[in-house]
């Protein structure tokens, strides 16, 4: 037998010079087959928690079959350079465009806006666009761009912290209270002053689901400016709600309709159902994207405009998004997002009519909703036990405290995304009334004891 017929049947570890540990932070020195290093990094990925099972993030964890071939045809492409990839460019705009028109934009084709790595990238952008105006505004009235603010709710997701302390802006955080869960409105002109680039208003937040009502805070701003004369606009946060409020919610009054909503984002790789590594930002009218953060681009003999914290970014999902948005639909759109919402509902229904839990919402808003133990339930466990009793399942259920305000409070959350189906959802009830159970048969400490738990807080 010539040797160009040999087949190895060497198993793919016992190969020679494949049997040794891999270097973890150096890289190897020598080569390795392309098989074994895809063993190696797929063995390790291994030990990452079931997606599906994952019910803290509100990153999407499914597409189609259709969704994958697509992914894997357009890897290649970076968004960015539109001189390269015009018709990935095109549907990008088509992508925002189609947004600006859900949002009820005045003139959909005539506003502004652009695909982003996620939702932080796009509150990054809008916080820009808000505070170049209001230098712009202010060095015309002859007075001094120092002390910028920016007004939003203590609730409000990390992403805007991080904006404040980059571009040197001071926050000025809301509390909430168990009377004003949300940012509502209330005293907010305590907070505002002619220093306020804006208002955040967010549609979906973080901790709990809940919409904050956008129509009161722009309403509380008009107030303000007939007492004041100051013209404050709102930025809506919607990385959550901005694809399902107008969806599901398709009466409420939260976007482009309020004159004072100067900006939107959301994020494609939630609620939009894209794969991670997308988000949105688009703004009611193009004037109020300042000129002088738009650079243009040599596009087919044009120029396009472009505006962007990364200047090296995929285009994939910018295809996917689009892909998306026509293999749904708006009926479909609704169809998947309710379908969400139906099994939130059911969760929060369930959980709530357990003897030791209070819920805090009910999943009505986005298919999100938070509960706390009721007051003297048990001393004998936490939310942080069931938590950590839930994780010996594979089930992902986050406990934490409730922003300033409310920070004495602890919730639990669960974030239901497309994925989670009520077959899912009642093996989930199943495992927390058998966690419950479990929990409840520990003693509670005498009054001279100090509480104990088996589970690490």
């Amino acid at each position: 037998m010539s040797t160009d017929q040999v087949v190895s049947v060497n198993p793919l570890f016992a190969r020679p010079g494949e049997t040794r540990a891999v270097e973890r932070y150096r890289i190897p020195v020598d080569s390795m087959l392309p098989e074994t290093a895809y063993e190696i990094v797929h063995d390790e990925i291994m030990l990452d928690g079931n997606a599906r099972l994952n019910l803290a993030t509100f990153v999407g964890t499914w597409m189609d079959e259709y969704a994958t071939r697509l992914y894997t045809e357009a890897f290649d492409k970076n968004v960015i350079d539109k001189d390269e990839y015009p018709q990935t460019a095109e549907i990008e705009d088509r992508c925002w465009k189609m947004l600006a028109d859900l949002w009820h934009a005045p003139d959909p084709r005539g506003t502004i806006g652009t695909s982003t790595v996620g939702s932080s990238e796009a509150c990054m952008l809008a916080g820009l666009a808000l505070k170049r105006r209001w230098q712009q505004a202010r060095r015309k009235a002859g007075k001094n761009t120092d002390r910028p603010n920016l007004v939003m709710s203590s609730a409000v997701q990390v992403v805007w912290e991080k904006f404040c302390n980059y571009w040197d802006i001071e926050p000025r955080c809301v509390p909430l209270s168990e009377e004003h869960r949300t940012l509502d409105g209330h005293d907010l002109a305590s907070y505002v002053d002619e220093h306020t680039i804006g208002v955040v208003a967010i549609l979906g937040v973080t901790y709990t689901g809940m919409y904050e009502p956008v129509a009161e805070i722009a309403a509380a701003l008009d107030r303000i400016q007939r007492d004041t004369g100051l013209d404050v606009p709102v930025h809506v946060d919607g990385a959550s709600g901005g694809m399902i409020a107008p969806f599901l919610q398709p009466d409420l009054v939260w976007d482009f309709r309020l004159e004072r909503v100067h900006s939107i984002n959301t994020s494609g790789h939630k609620y939009g159902l894209v794969y991670p590594g997308l988000g949105w930002v688009v703004w009611r009218t193009a004037e109020l994207l300042p000129e002088d953060l738009v650079f243009k681009v040599s596009y087919l003999g044009g120029e396009m405009p472009t505006f962007a914290l990364n200047f090296s970014r995929p285009g994939a999902q910018v295809l996917l998004q689009y892909y998306q948005f026509l293999r749904l639909g708006a009926t479909g759109y609704h169809e998947v997002q309710k379908a969400s919402q139906h099994v939130a509902m059911y969760l929060a229904r369930e959980i709530g009519g357990l003897g030791p839990f209070e819920l805090w919402n009910d999943g009505s808003d986005i298919p999100v909703f938070a509960w706390r133990l009721r007051p003297g339930h048990t001393g004998a466990w936490t939310l942080y036990d069931l938590s950590e009793r839930l994780r010996l399942k594979g089930w992902q259920v986050p406990a934490y405290p409730l922003p300033d305000g409310l920070s004495d409070i602890t919730v639990q959350r669960i974030v239901v995304r497309n994925g989670l189906g009520m077959d899912l959802a009642r093996s989930l009830m199943d495992d927390i009334r058998e966690a419950v159970g479990y929990l409840d048969r520990l003693r509670s400490p005498l009054p001279d004891e100090p509480q104990m738990s088996g589970f690490h807080h």
